[in-house]
């Protein structure tokens, strides 16, 4: 019996998803540090730990108005 792995990373599209941003907005994001993300192939994956930190922290984000 196999156990499923907690989801650990989000994609770009999942943080666009969540923030309901662009894709230009996403990666002004991820490009501003303000959350861990490390580039895989043409991809961003994005920590959901340091994601949802930051987004419990920031309860308006300057970049998605």
């Amino acid at each position: 019996m196999t156990v499923a792995a907690e989801k650990r990373v989000y994609t770009v599209s999942e943080i666009m998803s969540i923030l309901d941003i662009s894709h230009c907005t996403a990666y002004a994001l991820i490009k501003s540090r303000q959350f861990k993300s490390v580039k895989v192939g043409k991809g961003y994956r994005i920590s959901k730990k340091s994601f949802d930190n930051w987004l419990n922290e920031n309860e308006s984000c300057q970049l998605c108005d």
